[in-house]
């Protein structure tokens, strides 16, 4: 199990913006900003989301490289997937997939994917056989 991730933006105040517009359709609604001053030398600052008590995805200045990242967010159904779907490309995203089962991985696989502004590759995923309903 992951416990966080780092990704690397080209415009933090951009994306921040851009996150804020978007994960909070998943439930991600904590905010928590890192000065890099307070770590080792040469720690970034980091702007983080979470939620449930753990801030788990985090942002940092620095090159983007387009198509270096993919990350696959869990959302807690089929309507999650759709207004994260929305919200993103409300703000900007570009769509790489519509809201739909991927049956090429299985059929109770619903999924959304869109690149955000530094063309990473994000996807809202529910699996229903991994939630209760």
């Amino acid at each position: 199990m992951l416990d966080h991730i780092f990704l690397t933006v080209r415009d933090l105040e951009r994306s921040v913006a851009f996150y804020e517009a978007v994960l909070p359709s998943l439930g991600i609604t904590v905010r928590h900003d890192y000065d890099g001053k307070d770590g080792p030398a040469g720690h970034p600052d980091l702007k983080g989301f979470g939620a449930g008590g753990r801030i788990f995805f985090w942002l940092r200045q620095g090159e983007a490289s387009a198509g270096a990242a993919h990350v696959g967010f869990v959302a807690r159904s089929e309507a999650e997937v759709r207004a994260a779907h929305a919200a993103a490309l409300g703000v900007g995203a570009q769509e790489i997939h519509a809201p739909g089962p991927q049956v090429h991985y299985d059929p109770r696989y619903y999924a959304a994917q869109v690149r955000d502004p530094d063309g990473h590759s994000l996807e809202f995923v529910f699996k229903s056989w991994q939630h209760d309903t």
